[in-house]
């Protein structure tokens, strides 16, 4: 059995999707950040990063949300979720997982953590500004993609579509949120209909109402 190591609507949400799209047996651990319980001597053994989600399989641990999920995508390729070696959306698989992580989220956490990346709080509003632009910027890039595809890799749901879903979450509060973008914000009602979304989500608590409207803020 696998062993999720999470915090609701945190970066382990991506994992977590997977786990119950594949319909495999996992024990979800909480985490609790409020307590600070990820910079505990027992979790740093699991994770030195001290950062949510880890998973554990067969006594080994595993850090990194984006890692995790191509753990999960390769050990169970008859879901279909990564493509197979030598198909020509193998390569785009991984340009958008990385995009998504190392553009986006890296940009969300700045955003969110604006105090890690200054020494002068009063300049904490110029950056929240500023990375909501950044913000913007990548999720247009997204929304462009999604102008002619139902998915980030075309025709067929993939980990990609899942991770995008944790994040486009994230960025509700933000000035260009996803739902001012009309192809994103369609794409995220449609995901929004899937069993393991909804199934998830109410796990962790998380309200998709906003997600799930008709017609984009254009």
């Amino acid at each position: 059995m696998y062993q999720l190591y999470y915090y609701p609507n945190n970066a382990s949400l991506a994992p977590h999707f997977l786990l119950h799209h594949m319909q495999q047996p996992y024990q979800l651990l909480l985490v609790d950040k409020k307590a600070n319980v990820q910079k505990s001597p027992d979790y740093l053994r699991l994770n030195p990063a001290g950062r949510i989600p880890t998973l554990v399989v067969n006594d080994q641990p595993i850090f990194e949300s984006a890692a995790i999920c191509i753990h999960l995508c390769e050990s169970h390729p008859e879901f279909g979720l990564i493509p197979p070696l030598g198909d020509a959306k193998r390569p785009l698989f991984f340009q958008w997982l990385a995009y998504l992580n190392n553009t986006l989220q890296a940009e969300l956490m700045v955003r969110y953590y604006p105090h890690r990346h200054t020494d002068d709080e009063s300049t904490i509003p110029n950056v929240i500004a500023a990375q909501d632009e950044r913000i913007g910027d990548a999720l247009a890039v997204i929304n462009d993609q999604l102008a002619q595809h139902p998915y980030l890799l075309g025709e067929e749901l993939s980990a990609c579509d899942y991770f995008l879903f944790m994040l486009a979450e994230w960025c509700l509060p933000v000035k260009r949120s996803p739902l001012t973008f009309p192809h994103l914000a369609a794409y995220l009602q449609r995901l929004c209909g899937l069993p393991t979304i909804q199934a998830v989500c109410e796990i962790e608590g998380i309200d998709l109402a906003p997600l799930q409207i008709s017609v984009a803020k254009a």
